[in-house]
């Protein structure tokens, strides 16, 4: 594909904003499909783009179309979907009613239930899975600033799409073992929920031996369940994800020096979660521990550990009232 075809962001929050802008900034034909609220910020002072290294992008109102009317699908060559899964239905009908068949449709969400609806709602489409290792911090004036490393992949097809969605800044690649990736990122973000709880940033959750046991535990019971269904998840670290559990039970300076080589994260960063419960909004819980926990049900697996953060998430989202600021023992 050449970098005129035109690509559509379709749920613009902040991983779409983020996505979508760095595209924008390299010249692709990019159009973000976002609330009017976004729309407006959009439009009035454009995008500007930060990451924990050097990255300070500005993409103007001029290069990069905004809409709320899912009719602009129409003209779309790619359609990156960046909404949370629980809207995942949503979009679909948007794209089967506007979008021509023609259009390859790339999953960019956590989790793989996401994915697998688009394939069941769009039959005769080109649909994808896709994986973002890292997280974006929405921030004033439509400021978007990606916290933590890593290289998104996504499923490879008939049409190789790395170079249109590859920059500089963002490399892509393109796998045959997609579902694989997907399980090895689903692990990394079971710890999503456990630092909503928390209400730490990652840098001082990650710091905490104490919270790092949580996340081996919880770890450890989910490679088990994926292990007695026969499903070998490809590590989003330089180590494989059966060893992340031993790394994280090691002494904090240890730890520290092994995960420096392993992953960047901003020292402000935190995951979707906390935001999402901060603000009020419905958590990606069932599409992380809930994936874990129905794989377990049916292998005849226990995951209380899984089943516990979940309850903790779902009273607080209940409650309304923010992160519940847990401690280890807590959970």
């Amino acid at each position: 594909m050449t970098s005129a075809q035109p690509i559509t962001v379709a749920g613009a929050g902040a991983i779409g904003c983020f996505v979508g802008g760095i595209l924008a900034a390299h010249g692709r034909k990019v159009t973000l499909l976002a609330r009017p609220r976004v729309i407006e910020q959009i439009k009035c002072s454009g995008l500007h783009l930060t990451d924990f290294g050097a990255l300070s992008l500005d993409v103007k109102p001029s290069q990069i179309s905004v809409t709320d009317h899912p009719d602009s699908l129409a003209g779309a060559g790619v359609i990156l979907v960046t909404v949370k899964t629980v809207d995942t239905r949503d979009i679909a009908a948007m794209i089967a009613t506007f979008a021509p068949q023609t259009a390859i449709v790339v999953s960019l969400q956590n989790g793989l239930e996401a994915a697998n609806i688009l394939r069941k709602m769009l039959p005769g489409f080109d649909v994808r899975a896709g994986m973002v290792p890292f997280n974006i911090v929405p921030q004033p004036n439509c400021t978007f600033h990606r916290a933590t490393s890593g290289e998104i992949v996504i499923e490879a097809g008939p049409t190789v799409l790395a170079g249109l969605l590859s920059t500089s800044e963002m490399p892509v690649t393109e796998t045959q073992a997609i579902t694989e990736a997907q399980w090895g990122k689903l692990l990394i973000n079971l710890n999503n929920a456990l630092n909503a709880l928390s209400g730490l940033t990652l840098h001082r959750q990650l710091l905490s031996r104490k919270w790092r046991r949580v996340m081996a535990a919880q770890m450890v019971e989910a490679l088990t369940v994926l292990r007695v269904n026969g499903i070998k998840p490809v590590s989003t670290t330089p180590l494989p994800s059966r060893m992340i559990p031993w790394v994280l039970r090691l002494p904090t300076p240890l730890f520290s020096r092994i995960a420096s080589k392993m992953l960047t994260i901003d020292p402000k960063a935190r995951t979707s979660m906390f935001y999402d419960l901060e603000n009020g909004k419905p958590t990606e819980i069932d599409a992380l521990q809930g994936a874990i926990i129905r794989l377990g049900k049916t292998a005849s697996v226990p995951t209380p550990i899984c089943e516990r953060v979940s309850g903790h998430i779902k009273r607080a989202e209940k409650a309304g009232t923010g992160v519940p600021h847990f401690s280890p023992p807590d959970v």
